[in-house]
């Protein structure tokens, strides 16, 4: 055969492989909000925008490649995506190994009461084990920009328009980067152990659930749709006004960069104008515990890979062995004196909050704009290293819900003088605050707007 036959012959193989439907339907332009008033006064839409997104899903799943598995429904009115590390019942879990799956009896305690007219109808893609580099997903509005965080393929579907919402699990930032990143909402729910049955878990007592969505509207509108009242515990109460600080730790030049510190000040500016002006706090404590945060997370990853290695039977990527060898490296004593550090600070946190008289506190999303997929990944690990240099912006600002066990929400505010990264910013709240988080992320998005973005680039 000839070096043109043979082009040839690959170039008919791949004819083949285009799925149909390269247009996206118009209605997944339409805000959650709007589709269910459609849908309520006429049901008969389901069924039409269900064979729509079949013609269209296969397209759309080739390019941004965040699918693992997909089951069918017949007019689902919403659609879950549900991270890879997450049990449902039916469904394989692969946990981002290549040469791993397992079949739970049980799907997971936080999606069992789901409203009917939500359909889990998808795993999404994760990173290995949650600590490797990369779930080969690619990013839907912002092409150039690594879609970061094991929970990338809860954000890149939602993102894509292929979900409409996700869940996804955050230890120290797996929600809120991709989400950030892709130019979404994403929500760390409170840790609590009782939410995080049929869960893996990287790192037991930071590990949290999470959320992705297009807008905070459409977090709202869901959120009492997910059946999530046993997990919630009582809620703080949603306010007319709330009292917000800004964390002062991050103002420093030397570690947040110019564009972040320019979006922070928009952010403040827009809830100045909502009737809710910062003032700007210290948390000097928890400040402090950011690295601890990374060592915790690195060592009970190490603590976990023996059984891993007896249970997986697969060679695992260079990055997760990088992330392991991090948590090698975490003395008994350290790793005691974090369980101890953090037992100091969840137990006075309530009062923090208090002294300072803040319902919220926000800060950037990370000290610098998401990184370009076109550069090297900073690091050859995941989980940053003392030994590290620029180990400040590393472990960057995430951590201190993660530390705390609070919860916190991601906004997008601006993009990148390039137009090329969405620049979001971060609040964090009291214990058990996301109908609040939810609330005031809305009425900040409402005065903001949606970022700018072309169209899916499919």
């Amino acid at each position: 055969m000839t070096h043109a036959n043979t082009q040839d012959t690959i170039a008919h193989y791949f004819s083949h492989c285009a799925a149909e439907g390269r247009e996206r339907p118009e209605y997944l332009a339409l805000s959650l909000r709007k589709r269910l008033e459609l849908l309520e006064r006429n049901p008969a839409l389901a069924a039409d925008w269900a064979a729509q997104y079949e013609g269209w899903s296969e397209h759309a799943d080739s390019h941004y490649r965040c699918l693992t598995s997909t089951r069918s429904f017949t007019a689902p009115w919403l659609r879950l995506g549900v991270k890879d590390t997450v049990d449902v019942a039916g469904f394989p879990t692969r946990l981002g190994l290549r040469s791993y799956r397992h079949y739970p009896k049980r799907t997971a305690d936080a999606l069992t009461s789901l409203d009917p007219r939500i359909a889990l109808t998808a795993k999404v893609a994760t990173t290995e084990l949650n600590i490797g580099f990369g779930a080969g997903c690619r990013n839907p509005y912002f092409p150039t920009i690594d879609p970061s965080g094991s929970s990338t393929g809860s954000a890149v579907s939602v993102a894509a328009g292929l979900c409409d919402i996700s869940l996804g699990t955050d230890v120290l930032g797996s929600v809120r980067w991709p989400a950030s990143h892709c130019g979404m909402v994403g929500l760390r729910m409170t840790q609590k152990a009782a939410s995080l049955g049929g869960v893996f878990p990287l790192s037991p007592r930071m590990d949290a659930l999470g959320w992705v969505t297009r807008s905070a509207d459409d977090l709202d509108l869901l959120f009492p749709l997910l059946g999530l009242e046993p997990l919630l515990g009582e809620q703080q109460p949603v306010k007319a006004s709330y009292r917000i600080g800004v964390l002062e730790h991050a103002l420093d030049p030397s570690l947040t960069s110019a564009a972040m510190l320019d979006m922070l000040a928009q952010a403040r500016s827009a809830l100045a104008d909502l009737g809710m002006p910062p003032s700007e706090v210290s948390m000097p404590e928890l400040w402090a515990c950011r690295g601890d945060a990374w060592q915790l997370c690195a060592r009970d990853a190490w603590l976990a890979s023996a059984a891993w290695a007896r249970r997986f039977d697969c060679e695992l990527h260079w990055s997760t062995n990088s992330a392991l060898a991090v948590g090698a490296g975490v003395s008994d004593a350290d790793y005691q004196r974090i369980h101890q550090r953090m037992d100091q600070v969840r137990a006075g946190i309530d009062a923090w909050f208090d002294s300072a008289k803040v319902d919220f506190v926000v800060f950037p999303m990370d000290p610098n704009r998401p990184f370009d997929r076109r550069n090297p990944q900073p690091g050859d690990s995941t989980i940053p290293s003392p030994a590290d240099a620029d180990y400040g912006q590393k472990i960057g600002f995430t951590p201190l819900a993660s530390f705390s066990g609070l919860p916190a929400i991601t906004v997008p505010i601006s993009l990148s003088a390039d137009g090329k990264a969405p620049l979001a910013v971060q609040i964090m709240g009291r214990r058990d605050s996301e109908r609040q988080l939810v609330d005031i992320a809305k009425r900040l998005q409402a005065l903001v707007g949606p970022l700018p973005t072309r169209r899916l680039p499919v």
